[in-house]
């Protein structure tokens, strides 16, 4: 296996938690049960999981009241793909 397809499992897999996340967390807040704390879905998103944050986020509207969730996925998002750009043509 090649880190490049190393590389895309992990990516995948970080983005597919990160949608999930933003599901089980707005499930979560509707029923008043125990939340997932904004400081781990940002680490998601760090890791790698912008993309999949952002669209759960959007998918779910979950967090879209809040302007550092609003600008920040996002902004993480552009950052990360400026970065794989940039990677890739090294």
């Amino acid at each position: 296996m090649t880190l490049s397809s190393l590389f895309t499992i992990y990516w995948a897999v970080l983005n597919l938690a990160g949608f999930a996340m933003m599901g089980i967390d707005k499930k979560r807040a509707i029923r008043g049960a125990w939340r997932i704390s904004e400081a781990s879905l940002f680490l998601t998103a760090l890791l790698g999981g912008a993309l999949g944050c952002t669209l759960g986020m959007h998918c779910f509207h979950h967090k879209t009241r809040h302007w550092y969730f609003r600008y920040g996925l996002p902004a993480i998002l552009l950052l990360q793909l400026f970065l794989w750009i940039y990677l890739r043509g090294c």
